[in-house]
């Protein structure tokens, strides 16, 4: 039996057996290479919650009528990435084979890899959304396979050419660029083309990862490796909302938040209302299937 965690993410206090989607946290930032201090993300989400609303007037629903799950934060050895991304794994797996949909918080983006092995592992012809500041497409950064820096790169050698399809992008080493051509499909700066890549994906199975930031710094200071020139927040909450109500989304994350950057608190505010905007529309999504 697991346990419901004892400080949940707002109104998400359905037990395991009854839930839809399953709320985990996966705080890891051992390959930081600018910023640390993303390992504080999920509880911090947490914690602020509570000053948010569990009702959007965006989608006139509350969080409160649909079932989800917080089994709290895995307790992951930060001095090992291939550790951590085995525990990631592990526990995504386990929920995907309750039937349920995992929602992961992060943490750097290298978690992303443990919960899409899981993921695709169950769903072969798995496609990936991927919103992000990075291309995140490096072979290795600074001699390490296992990076935030590569997570892209690590999940394309599962999903293979066709399967990416990347938005918000810019940044990146010029041959992440030249090497996307032909293997992912990659849009620079904005959501240009994601409504075409939600038609495209219909019906196929697809993992939804979200980097905060893609954000613009102005309005999301607290992350790792802060990128001006981004979205703003409502560009990325419509973004977040036309994937996750019309894209057939079996596991999903949010990562890169790093609250110690952040005094004013506004990034974790941002990151609250983009967990809290998704699960309700993955919670529709999934009722009306």
């Amino acid at each position: 039996m697991w346990n419901r965690n004892t400080d949940t993410f707002l109104s998400c206090v359905s037990d395991f057996d009854g839930a839809g989607i399953v709320l985990f946290g996966a705080p890891f930032d051992g390959t930081t290479s600018y910023r640390p201090g993303a390992r504080f993300g999920p509880a911090a989400i947490r914690r602020e919650s509570y000053g948010l609303e569990s009702y959007s007037p965006h989608l006139d629903r509350d969080l409160s009528e649909t079932s989800v799950f917080d089994g709290g934060d895995l307790e992951l050895p930060f001095g090992s990435p291939e550790r951590a991304l085995a525990e990631i794994e592990a526990r995504t797996e386990l929920i995907l084979s309750r039937g349920k949909l995992p929602f992961l918080l992060g943490g750097e983006h290298l978690v992303t890899l443990g919960a899409f092995r899981a993921a695709h592992k169950k769903y072969p012809d798995i496609s990936i959304i991927h919103f992000d500041a990075h291309a995140d497409l490096r072979e290795e950064y600074l001699g390490e396979r296992l990076s935030h820096a590569t997570v892209m790169r690590r999940c394309h050698e599962l999903a293979g050419d066709g399967r990416i399809f990347q938005f918000g992008i810019r940044s990146g080493e010029q041959g992440e660029f030249i090497w996307s051509a032909g293997r992912t499909e990659l849009h620079r700066h904005n959501f240009n083309g994601l409504d075409a890549s939600v038609r495209a994906l219909a019906g196929r199975p697809v993992y939804l990862t979200v980097d905060l930031d893609v954000l613009d710094p102005s309005v999301f200071p607290g992350t790792g490796t802060p990128e001006p020139g981004g979205v703003s927040f409502e560009e990325l909450r419509l973004a977040a909302a036309a994937v996750c109500s019309n894209c057939r989304v079996v596991a999903c994350d949010v990562t890169e938040l790093s609250p110690p950057w952040d005094h004013s608190g506004i990034s974790v505010a941002a990151a609250v209302k983009i967990v809290r905007e998704m699960l309700l529309s993955l919670a529709t999504f999934n009722e009306e299937e």
